[in-house]
């Protein structure tokens, strides 16, 4: 079964599992909390969902449940952004690395960065 694409509130709750790892519902709502007002209650709904569609897993072992990411950060945000490429950009990355670097005043660190991962795809040959 493949794992749905979760919603933008679901994405910011994978975001805290894949950063502080399996953690309580508690913690998860308190994290939130440091970016906008999120009820605590809210963000059970919203994890016992993640957990019915498969995108969070639930340790039940403990008094407090614990939650953690079903899938790995890199493989949903490729899912993500295959999707979105797909989508958006007729399946084109250069398209979307194009419209990106026109709609945003890149550093010279950040083109230094392309630089060096095209000179690494290109020597890799793929």
């Amino acid at each position: 079964m493949e794992i749905p694409k979760p919603t933008e509130a679901e994405l910011e709750i994978l975001q805290v599992l894949w950063q502080y790892g399996p953690s309580p519902v508690r913690f998860v709502n308190d994290k939130l909390n440091e970016q906008r007002e999120v009820g605590y209650t809210t963000t059970l709904k919203l994890m016992q969902i993640m957990v019915d569609k498969g995108l969070a897993i639930r340790n039940t072992d403990q008094r407090s449940h614990i939650y953690e990411a079903a899938a790995s950060e890199e493989s949903t945000k490729t899912r993500l952004l295959d999707q979105f490429v797909d989508a958006a950009f007729n399946g084109s990355a250069m398209k979307m690395v194009m419209q990106a670097l026109g709609q945003h005043q890149a550093s010279q660190k950040e083109l230094d960065e392309i630089k060096a991962l095209i000179e690494r795809i290109e020597r890799d040959g793929q």
